[in-house]
């Protein structure tokens, strides 16, 4: 059997300058429940953010939605001035209406607003990665991109990334600026952007996946939780171990609210699995 652990790439540069930790943190989940409002305990959510940078991270995803406001806000108060190194994106292009509500706006008036907030609210002069949440269906996806563009153009964004969005997408994204991530819903066993992921690894773009692991397969829960038994891990570990060893355009970004959940999934990384545990793990199917 071969030990895979050694076998895939640490580190991704996003747009050819910022080299990150493949291992980052996502920041959604440092909010209240439906990802509304400040969090139950502030204090643990602060102390998650500084343990995070402390344990290696120098990648934070999060956006002016998750609050909304209060993800930047508390990613600002824990982290300010940031560490040489951290980068942290965040997006635009949804508004909320009430816990779990995601309504969708895209048009360049509201992302103007959206931007300038998370400036304002991160205490940045320049956001290195700012993705777009989702293309609106109501606004023509050419003026968001003509947005972006200005907005790249004028200094207050350093490179522009994607969320939920086809090759044709990407493409058409093109033809205003360079993409250099996408940020799609995937898994072990939630395989859907497979076409997407391998055109963003032949473009040299980063891939980060949100929702890695999808519970209610009950089949690929069985084969997950065989290895976790086999080594003492966690299944969320194990499929984050998938995922690294799968393409090493992928930038992992769990969430969670606790340090104690934060400091197990950073132990994904000394996770060992064989080829043969990939091999099986290959070959689940989506539920």
């Amino acid at each position: 059997m071969t030990d895979l652990i050694n076998s895939y790439k640490k580190t991704f540069t996003i747009g050819g300058d910022l080299t990150v930790n493949r291992l980052g943190y996502g920041a959604m989940r440092i909010t209240g429940q439906g990802i509304w409002g400040p969090p139950r305990d502030k204090d643990e959510a602060i102390r998650v953010l500084k343990r995070a940078v402390e344990l290696g991270v120098n990648f934070i995803d999060t956006a002016d939605s998750y609050g909304p406001y209060v993800s930047e806000e508390l990613i600002a108060e824990a982290l300010h001035p940031y560490p040489a190194g951290l980068v942290i994106a965040t997006k635009g292009g949804l508004t909320r209406t009430g816990p779990d509500q995601w309504p969708v706006n895209a048009h360049p008036d509201h992302l103007k607003e959206a931007l300038d907030g998370s400036l304002k609210r991160l205490k940045l002069e320049q956001i290195e990665l700012y993705q777009l949440h989702r293309i609106d269906p109501n606004v023509p996806a050419e003026l968001t991109f003509k947005f972006l563009q200005e907005a790249q153009q004028q200094g207050k964004i350093k490179h522009i990334g994607l969320s939920e969005v086809s090759v044709a997408d990407i493409k058409n994204a093109e033809q205003f600026f360079k993409v250099v991530s996408v940020q799609n819903m995937y898994s072990v066993d939630n395989r859907k952007w497979e076409t997407v992921l391998n055109y963003c690894k032949e473009q040299n773009m980063a891939f980060i996946p949100w929702f890695p692991l999808n519970a209610g397969n009950v089949a690929a829960q069985d084969k997950l939780k065989s290895i976790a038994d086999k080594y003492s891990v966690t299944v969320h570990q194990v499929a984050l171990s998938w995922l690294l060893n799968h393409a090493d355009n992928i930038l992992l970004i769990p969430g969670t609210s606790s340090v104690k959940h934060l400091e197990e999934n950073m132990k994904t990384t000394g996770l060992k699995l064989t080829a043969d545990d990939i091999s099986e793990l290959d070959s689940i199917s989506p539920a």
